[in-house]
């Protein structure tokens, strides 16, 4: 019994390392969905951001409007596609501030400050709620929820 408690003590990735090697490997790649996304965004191609998604993916956008009402805005996948592959002079940078990271089999949640710049100049700020789900060819993104404001730290 010592040595039991010992071992799993002293040692656990010894007993239970296959699990963490296994969340690592997953969040490797479900990090790589997202920033597949962000890397086809600065890229303006479409195809690159297309492969980052489910194809019954949902975004939106929740803000305030002026008169301080929240506000609800959907977009389809097809025209958030075709607007970053649509020719446009300015480089699309939406830049992750950290990423909080949950996992439960083939489902995970990443919840994202960030920061967007058109080209050098700075656009807006927010946070993602990335969902995903596992599909048999690779992690997806299913939803993103965003807030935007300028009103940022």
């Amino acid at each position: 019994m010592y040595c039991l408690f010992l071992l799993l003590f002293l040692f656990p990735e010894a007993v239970f390392g296959q699990d963490a090697v296994q969340t690592s490997d997953e969040e490797k790649a479900i990090k790589a969905t997202v920033q597949l996304l962000f890397d086809g965004m600065r890229a303006g191609d479409s195809s690159m951001v297309r492969r980052a998604f489910h194809p019954d993916a949902r975004l939106v956008t929740s803000y305030m409007n002026r008169e301080k009402i929240p506000q609800l805005e959907n977009t389809t996948l097809q025209e958030f596609l075709e607007a970053v592959g649509s020719p446009h002079d300015i480089v699309w940078d939406e830049q992750l501030i950290s990423q909080e990271l949950k996992i439960d089999r083939t489902m995970a949640q990443i919840w994202a400050p960030y920061r967007f710049f058109a080209g050098t100049t700075f656009s807006h700020c927010g946070v993602n709620a990335i969902q995903l789900v596992k599909t048999d060819q690779g992690w997806k993104i299913l939803c993103i929820t965003d807030t935007r404001s300028t009103d940022c730290p």
